[in-house]
């Protein structure tokens, strides 16, 4: 398939995969090594100790808590490996002990019929499902606002396709005797130990979404085929499909089902859709839903140089709470669009769509967009407006960048 060159040259968006400079937080023990670690760069700062497991040659560290996956690391293979997952953590995460014993990680399950504290194990025997899902931190996409807000300037690494194993929450619901009356959202919080000397609720991870999540919502003890690491929110993390990550509580030691939104700082006011420049309010909307979603990973930024000839343009597209119907893409910044190919298993609907679109190019500059659409015919919208948190950046014009064929 032939497309024009641009001859504009205009570039929509200058990307790079800068590593910044980062200070190391609390060491933490290493509990989920790979059957081999990647040789290190020497110029490259080593990762904290409880992420030394991952593949640092395909990861961009901004701190401790913010690793990012390279653009060129997701690959075509649909799901994320564990080694080149983002790493995004509100609160340092609780001592590698909790998996010593995963099986006896406890979690209490309160706003039900019968509520009391059950067990990974008692878990186990109520139920086993199986999921894809798309994982993406909040702010994925927050370093191409224009206005720079605060916050980790993430480009498209916080995210990845994971499959989670454990039992449905609806499973667990219905064991101890179903939901008790008035309850409108379900509440989890993390296990992550808390500063002294504060308020509890000024800092602790605990987040409520919408009852109607409960038929989808699952307590995972698995990723990707392997026990859930420490990093990732093992032993037990509370999985939400269609929602961004930090509705997913990790190291979760409370499930409640509660008439009220939680009155923990950050739901109460953080991770609120507010206008720029003003504070977070309870009014706002609350950062839950993924919207419509697509980036093209290659041929990209970090690929290299690009050889003219028939080049294989490839990406991800995810649908939110909807399944992907298809991807368009285009090779001068959105003037034109040629549809591209689904390509690989259909993992189901919270699971994103790797796609693809042959093309022969001529030495040039090209800017490469793409844009997907839902089942529902709703199309990826070309801009996201701006908002002070730098959240859910979902534009198809942001994403994209220009490269050079020689």
């Amino acid at each position: 398939m032939d497309f024009p060159r641009d001859p504009s040259r205009r570039r929509l968006l200058a990307h790079g995969a800068a590593l910044v400079a980062v200070t190391s937080g609390a060491a933490h023990a290493q509990t989920s090594p790979p059957a081999s670690t990647p040789a290190v760069p020497a110029e490259a700062k080593p990762f904290p100790p409880y992420v030394a497991w991952k593949n640092q040659s395909q990861m961009i560290q901004h701190t401790a808590t913010t690793i990012e996956t390279k653009r060129s690391a997701y690959g075509t293979s649909i799901v994320t490996p564990a080694d080149r997952l983002y790493i995004r953590n509100n609160l340092p995460a609780p001592d590698a002990s909790i998996v010593n014993d995963r099986d006896g990680w406890s979690m209490a399950v309160e706003g039900v019929r019968s509520p009391r504290t059950l067990t990974v194990r008692e878990l186990k025997s109520m139920g086993i499902e199986t999921t894809a899902t798309v994982l993406q931190c909040s702010g994925n996409g927050r370093g191409y606002f224009p206005s720079k807000p605060s916050g980790t300037k993430w480009q498209v690494g916080a995210a990845g396709c994971v499959i989670w194993s454990g039992v449905p929450v609806r499973s667990v619901v219905a064991a101890l005797g179903g939901l008790a009356d008035g309850a409108r959202f379900i509440t989890g919080t993390g296990g992550e130990k808390l500063p002294d000397g504060i308020d509890p609720k000024s800092v602790m991870v605990e987040r409520s979404v919408p009852i109607t999540n409960l038929e989808d919502a699952l307590l995972a003890w698995e990723m990707n085929g392997e026990p859930l690491p420490h990093a990732h929110g093992g032993p037990l993390r509370l999985i939400v499909p269609g929602y961004s990550g930090v509705n997913n509580i990790k190291y979760i030691k409370r499930l409640a089902f509660t008439a009220q939104e939680s009155d923990a700082a950050i739901q109460k006011t953080g991770y609120r859709i507010s206008p720029p420049g003003q504070k977070h309010s309870p009014s706002e909307p609350s950062v839950w839903e993924m919207g419509l979603k697509s980036w093209i990973n290659g041929p990209g930024p970090d690929t290299g140089p690009v050889k003219a000839g028939t080049v294989q343009i490839h990406g991800v597209a995810m649908g939110g709470m909807q399944a992907v119907k298809r991807v368009d893409v285009s090779i001068d910044g959105g003037q034109t669009w040629r549809e591209a190919k689904l390509v690989g298993p259909d993992l189901g609907r919270f699971a994103w769509r790797q796609f693809v679109l042959p093309v022969k190019l001529e030495p040039g500059t090209y800017q490469l967009v793409c844009r997907a659409q839902d089942v529902k015919f709703n199309w990826q919208e070309e801009t996201t407006p701006e908002n002070s948190g730098g959240y859910l950046n979902a534009g198809w014009r942001a994403h994209g960048f220009s490269v050079t064929v020689a």
